[in-house]
């Protein structure tokens, strides 16, 4: 195995944590985690966190580090990643880092992309221009000014219509120009990206199989404690995926049957966004997977395809 840095990716519910921890076990490295939940603390049954026995027999990293109340963002995340491996790093150990945050997983490997600040006298001056001119002629002049941008954003997207005509007038670039600076990268550091894959219809029963699981850990029980403390949830905490649906059920805006089901299918509803943000990604080796394979097997496909890279 030449990289002594390891990426395991994979939609939600996949097992990419289990194999992230049968391999850091096995090579002796510490993990970090790339989710943007599990960083909050207390928030550790519905966001699937590793349970207390994993994490005394490997080191985690990025879990636990905020609370609830707080806001966290992709620039945080991205600086204490790099502190983290730097640390790993420093003690002679290898690093796998494993997630689905699919934003936070392009940040750490490529960086943040850094495009233009923004203008309120040119983005109200556009507004205007929309009500009296109408969006098809703004749409107009950035096919003319940014084809590549038009190509990509429907006639009637008014707010990146907007934006990407600001960026043009504040800064006489096309905003394609800063994007393909982001879309086309170098890593950031010599990561070996692998991918946990699955059929949907194994990954969509594991979704479910989960969701059962976290309401008879306790879920309803967690959020309500969540609910009482002094700080209020943050916006970010309580639109995470589990906690949102069952505080609508203890808000009796659903009952608990609506609100798992709503769980389930929002929980499908994310794995499809993240195969879709996957396939943006560069380089990852995929090891395809089903339920017939056990961890252990998992872990010795996963040595194979990572000494065969």
């Amino acid at each position: 195995m030449d990289s002594d840095m390891i990426l395991i990716l994979g939609v939600t519910a996949s097992g990419k944590s289990r194999l992230a921890f049968d391999l850091a076990k096995d090579m002796d490295a510490e993990i970090i985690s790339v989710d943007s939940m599990k960083v909050y603390r207390r928030m550790d049954i519905g966001t699937a966190k590793p349970p207390r026995q994993a994490r005394a027999e490997a080191r985690y990293h990025l879990i636990d580090i905020v609370e609830p109340g707080s806001l966290f963002n992709v620039a945080a995340f991205v600086e204490l990643a790099n502190q983290a491996i730097e640390q790993i790093k420093s003690r002679g150990k290898s690093v796998i880092a494993v997630g689905g945050t699919a934003l936070y997983l392009k940040a750490m490997l490529y960086g943040l992309f850094e495009g233009p600040g923004t203008d309120q006298n040119i983005r109200e001056k556009l507004k205007r221009r929309q009500l009296a001119e109408g969006l098809g002629i703004l749409h107009k002049e950035l096919e003319t000014v940014d084809p590549a941008a038009a190509s990509r954003i429907h006639p009637n997207d008014s707010k990146r219509i907007i934006r990407a005509l600001e960026v043009y007038e504040l800064t006489g670039s096309a905003i394609s120009s800063f994007q393909s600076q982001f879309e086309a990268p170098k890593l950031s550091h010599n990561w070996t990206i692998m991918g946990l894959r699955r059929e949907k219809a194994e990954e969509n029963s594991r979704i479910n199989q989960r969701v059962k699981k976290i309401i008879e850990a306790g879920l309803v029980d967690e959020v309500r404690g969540l609910l009482a403390e002094e700080q209020p949830l943050s916006k970010q905490a309580r639109c995470a995926i589990g906690y949102a649906e069952i505080i609508d059920y203890l808000d009796g805006k659903t009952n608990l049957e609506e609100a798992v089901e709503l769980i389930k299918k929002n929980s499908r509803r994310l794995a499809k966004n993240q195969r879709t943000w996957f396939k943006t990604f560069k380089d990852v080796n995929w090891l395809d997977v089903d339920g017939e394979q056990t961890p252990e097997q998992i872990l010795t496909r996963a040595r194979q395809l990572l000494n065969d890279i």
